[in-house]
């Protein structure tokens, strides 16, 4: 039997041909479908696709946009014409300018996190006032190129503290980690495997290993022509007794990366789309085969949903000479469109190392790359390396996050720092809880209690559950008779709820990837009985056929 949306017929052939394709792409398909099936029976479209979230943090906003107003009143002090022009920032005197701008505006919005911050950076980090103040002016009028490009100072210095306090469980490893602004985690990607390609670290035919279910990009990445690598993917697929995924992973394919083929390994930790981080046993078990079989693994790990977990401990902090970290603000603030990222990386690292210890062929190469940064470019770091390459090098002048950007960035730190009591992040942990309880509850599947769950995205494996409520037979029937597309795409054409196929994450075929961050708690109960009457009516016509 076929269905038809948009004028397209949805048959078994077409769903095979779709399963191809980037379930990001795929999800404007069945988006236009919703919207077919919007106008045809008057549904609400519920688009769970897209994992953008439907909060935002209102005092760190608050606060610069009321540095804002500081900035332009210090723009206008130096000239003002009648024109519509003004000078720029001066540093002299600008801290006790600002000191006085507080006291006039304590009761606007923003006023505390602006002066707590202030007053962070001068008692923990001994800041020179005007110096703190004059870099704070600047980067919110945005009137300079990033200097240093790499990253502001200041933002430098409260990005540390907050990935020390949310990435490492407040119990960072000893040394810095330098890090790098950019323009969110995709931005942060893209400068990584130039740049491990560009210093010889990877290189075509190389063997990457990576942890799936995993965000689609690291999927589609090695296989392009630039880089080619040999992907060994490591599954979550370990279960409970009675046949319920864990999303986590079995000891014998961890133990995969002892192989030293096996250069890099990449992780989106907590995962997307499972939504869970590594256990502890499995982190303490990579940790001991880089200690012992294979010391030379460079870790790329992107933790931007660590902050959904209560006392998330990233690998940044377990093996530190070895990852580096990419981590992106957008999903905990509720700021996609800022594009706030960052890449850490520790200051003692094997990436250095390795490139201090190519051929002497491959470092003529990179010495003449970067020479014209440098007088001696063989002692540049690998991550002043990524900044330089991110502009071609030759435009490394004008590299460098936008001075707002990094600006806000440091205000979304500062508010974490500052909020002693956890109270937002608890917030955000209850809110995405319940919405997962709601979905699930009205499923009539089961939940477990999980504290490695993130709940920012939820799998949904439908053929553990077919199994569960009808058996053996069924599934067999599903499989023969179905493409595991045909959920995601009978969801958005009969009842205008978009989701992601789960396959397209490399995880099961027949699992549904449901974000809990852009919708209200009760679109959840309804995406939840969806995907249940969908699975029900699978076993009436089963019951049919048979």
């Amino acid at each position: 039997m076929e269905k038809k949306s948009n004028g397209i017929a949805i048959t078994k052939s077409f769903a095979k041909k779709m399963e191809g394709i980037s379930p990001f792409e795929l999800k404007n398909r069945l988006i236009d479908m919703a919207d077919e099936s919007v106008k045809r029976m008057a549904h609400t479209m519920l688009n769970a696709g897209r994992g953008n979230p439907n909060w935002i943090a209102t005092e760190p906003r608050e606060a610069f946009f009321l540095l804002g107003k500081f900035g332009l009143s210090e723009c206008t002090r130096v000239s003002s014409l009648p024109e519509g022009i003004a000078g720029i920032p001066q540093k002299e005197g600008i801290a006790a300018r600002f000191e006085a701008f507080l006291k006039d505006n304590i009761k606007e919005p923003g006023s505390r996190l602006l002066k707590d911050s202030y007053n962070y950076l001068l008692m923990e980090h001994a800041a020179d006032p005007d110096t703190l103040v004059h870099e704070w002016a600047e980067a919110v009028i945005g009137d300079q190129y990033p200097v240093p490009d790499r990253i502001l100072h200041f933002t430098e210095l409260l990005v540390q503290d907050y990935l020390a306090q949310e990435l490492c469980d407040r119990r960072p490893p000893k040394g810095t980690f330098d890090l790098f602004a950019t323009e969110g985690g995709t931005a942060g990607m893209c400068y990584l495997f130039d740049s491990l390609q560009e210093n010889f670290l990877l290189n075509q035919g190389d063997n990457i290993a990576l942890l799936v279910p995993v965000f689609t990009p690291y999927l589609e990445i090695p296989e392009l022509r630039r880089y080619q690598f040999n992907v060994t993917e490591i599954s979550a697929n370990k279960m409970t007794e009675d046949g319920l995924h864990t999303w986590q992973y079995k000891d014998e394919d961890i133990d995969k990366l002892k192989d030293p083929k096996i250069k890099a390994l990449f992780i989106t930790n907590p995962s997307n789309p499972p939504s869970y981080s590594l256990s502890p046993e499995t982190a303490a078990r990579i940790v001991n085969i880089v200690k012992n079989d294979n010391p030379n693994l460079m870790i790329i790990t992107d933790d931007v949903y660590g902050t959904f977990i209560p006392h998330f401990r990233s690998l940044m902090a377990e093996l530190p000479h070895n990852t580096l970290c990419v981590y992106s603000f957008s999903k905990y603030f509720g700021a996609t469109g800022w594009r706030l990222a960052v890449i850490a990386l520790h200051e003692d690292n094997i990436y250095d190392k390795m490139i201090a210890r190519l051929p002497e062929e491959q470092k003529a190469i990179l010495n003449k790359r970067y020479s014209s940064l440098d007088l001696h470019p063989e002692k540049m770091k690998f991550i002043d390396r990524m900044v330089a390459d991110s502009r071609q090098v030759a435009l490394n002048h004008t590299a460098g996050l936008s001075l707002p950007q990094q600006m806000q960035m440091s205000l979304f730190s500062a508010f974490s720092l500052l909020d002693k009591g956890d109270y937002y992040k608890t917030k955000m942990q209850n809110i995405i809880r319940r919405r997962l309880n709601a979905l699930w509850d009205n499923t009539g599947f089961s939940l477990v209690e999980d504290p490695l769950r993130a709940g920012y995205y939820s799998e949904i494996d439908m053929l553990v559950w077919a199994h569960k409520f009808y058996g053996d037979e069924f599934v067999a029937y599903l499989k023969k008779t179905y493409n595991p597309l045909d959920i995601v795409f009978r969801l958005a054409n009969e009842t205008s709820l978009v989701l992601l196929n789960g396959g397209g994450f490399a995880g099961p075929k027949w699992s549904v990837r449901v974000s809990l961050a852009n919708l209200n708690e009760a679109d959840y109960v309804t995406i939840g009985k969806g995907i249940k009457r969908i699975l029900d009516e699978y076993y009436k016509q089963w019951t049919i056929d048979s």
